[in-house]
């Protein structure tokens, strides 16, 4: 029987997928999984029996990566489950810097008692006047999940799109729009584009990649689109050029002292992912990489461990080794299965940075006595004894 525990709300389509070989449990103690959403997991102490933590949800700085993978807990995110939710989101922060839709509401809601609001609201319509985003250029910065869906639909709404990303991957590269005009150089994305939206992981890298420099390079009409993270961009900055007039709008999803209410800026209590369809997505996709990994030892959308899959076991045995990153590791453990008169039939061995996962299928059951052989081996973080 498998344990699981919840650190937030987590649909129930996605707990529902859970076999009855698995049991949620209210204490984190006893847990072999772990499920979260937004709960900051930095200051809790991950009992031993933590072998897998999913994050519904892409961005992972609330859990401790590095931590984690020391200790041999394999960290999952769930790419792209809530990609369209966040993409309708860029497009409505979008619409709303564009057109004074926020000021007009609050007009109509400050004069409700005027009984001739009908004809004073023509006089007044002027002043929400904005403009229309068809024509115009939008720069993509990241087109992972999210920046591909945002890119290919701003197409469709008549849009110049530029897209960087020095990174991409091969999936999202096919998925992208020909349309899509790929830059080299994200300073060209700053000079020439009437809006600008982000869709990169917060990295020590990419930690305020919008800074001051960037900002002064961009038009006094520019709008900026943040619905990624509020560290990458240098919001004291942005605060400052929005109140000089030298950049026109910023949409952030992420509420904090610096940006609400402050001139030019628009802010949501971060709703990007906050969809009842984006919710179920993520909580199916967690689940279902829980239970593989669990059930099979593969490993799909790690965060601080090496995608490795061998699909379903079909010998009397399978093996996950999560070790580090060393030379030599492999042979060593090769030689403790075959000293002990095992034989591999499949092997895998994938790696990650520091960290690297060895995935063994053998034709006879592993006893405790060779368990603790690889355990002993020094740079071995955790041994699992899948079948």
């Amino acid at each position: 029987m498998y344990k699981y525990h919840c650190l937030n709300p987590i649909a129930a389509v996605g707990l529902d997928l859970f076999s009855e070989d698995y049991q949620k449990t209210a204490e984190l103690k006893d847990a072999e999984a772990v499920l979260v959403r937004s709960a900051s997991m930095h200051d809790l102490a991950l009992p031993d029996s933590v072998a897998a933590v999913a994050r519904a949800g892409a961005g992972v700085n609330n859990i401790p990566l590095e931590e984690c993978a020391k200790k041999g807990i394999v960290v999952f995110n769930t790419p792209g489950a809530n990609a369209n939710g966040v993409k309708e989101l860029v497009f409505a922060g979008m619409f709303y810097a564009s057109r004074d839709i926020v000021g007009g509401i609050d007009w109509c809601l400050e004069n409700q008692n005027d009984e001739n609001i009908a004809k004073t609201a023509e006089k007044q319509k002027k002043n929400f006047a904005g403009t229309e985003i068809s024509g115009k250029k939008l720069g993509v910065i990241g087109l992972g999940a999210i920046g591909v869906l945002v890119a290919n639909a701003a197409t469709h709404l008549g849009m110049e799109v530029y897209g960087y990303d020095p990174y991409i991957s091969v999936t999202a590269a096919w998925n992208l729009s020909r349309s899509v005009k790929h830059i080299s150089n994200v300073d060209e994305i700053y000079r020439e584009c009437d809006y600008i939206t982000i869709h990169v992981p917060l990295l020590p890298a990419t930690k305020k990649m919008i800074s001051a420099e960037a900002i002064a390079l961009m038009k006094p009409e520019a709008i900026v689109l943040n619905f990624s993270r509020d560290l990458l961009v240098d919001e004291e900055a942005m605060v400052d050029a929005l109140s000089a007039g030298r950049i026109k709008r910023y949409v952030s999803d992420f509420p904090n002292p610096t940006t609400v209410g402050a001139k030019g800026c628009i802010v949501t209590p971060h709703l990007g992912a906050s969809t009842a369809e984006s919710e179920d997505n993520c909580a199916i996709m967690a689940v279902r990489e829980i239970r593989d990994y669990l059930e099979n030892g593969n490993i799909m959308h790690s965060v601080n461990f090496p995608d490795c899959n061998m699909a379903g076991c079909m010998t009397e045995g399978r093996l996950g080794i999560l070790h580090k990153n060393a030379k030599g590791m492999l042979s060593r453990f090769t030689t403790i299965l075959g000293d002990a008169g095992i034989n591999i039939d499949g092997m895998a061995n994938k790696s990650k940075g520091d960290f690297a996962y060895a995935l063994f299928d053998v034709d006879a059951c592993v006893s405790e006595e060779v368990l603790e052989k690889l355990r002993a081996v020094d740079g071995v973080l955790r041994v699992r004894k899948v079948k």
